[in-house]
């Protein structure tokens, strides 16, 4: 501890970290059952290794890492995503009248292979910083800076090129940043 602050306890980290842990493990999952999955292993692997952490305000970025870690070895099994080598910009610009569904927006999100999923959640839902994704990610911050741009011209290509057959979002599904998707 460099600080000289108490760490917090297992029971603290879930009271204090368990819902942005989940979200973030939904998100890169899609799924309920695999996103509480990951939680739990998340907790009992920091539970297990409760000694690695030393500073109490590095408690987030720490479990966030675990998460990912536990979800790239899940991915090694079962390998999904796709590769943004091929994708081209859009070149035009379109505005959506209505907002985004969250289950379209999600689906478009599992379409991406976890290197640009990652720093697209942890950017726009999350609100993590670019310094944050970079550390978290072992990338520069330059690297997280294309994920993103890569990610979104992505997830605008996906959301703007297909129907939507679904209700739009309902406003409780309100996002805490702006996705920017059209500028």
């Amino acid at each position: 501890m460099a600080d000289g602050k108490r760490l917090p306890t297992t029971n603290e980290l879930i009271e204090q970290h368990s819902a942005l842990l989940y979200r973030y493990a939904y998100r890169l999952t899609g799924d309920a059952n695999d996103a509480e999955d990951l939680v739990q292993q998340t907790f009992l692997l920091a539970h297990q290794r409760s000694h690695q952490l030393r500073d109490a305000a590095a408690a987030r970025g720490w479990l966030i890492s675990i998460v990912r870690n536990v979800f790239l070895k899940s991915l090694r099994h079962r390998h999904r995503g796709r590769s943004l080598e091929e994708i081209e910009e859009p070149q035009v610009e379109v505005a959506l009248d209505a907002p985004i569904h969250v289950e379209r927006l999600q689906r478009a999100l599992l379409d991406l292979a976890e290197e640009f999923r990652s720093p697209l959640v942890l950017y726009y839902f999350e609100e993590f910083s670019y310094q944050e994704i970079a550390n978290h990610m072992g990338v520069p911050i330059g690297t997280v800076m294309s994920r993103l741009s890569r990610g979104k011209a992505y997830l605008k290509k996906q959301l703007t090129d297909e129907p939507d057959r679904l209700p739009a979002a309902r406003p409780d599904d309100a996002r805490p940043r702006e996705m920017a998707l059209y500028h």
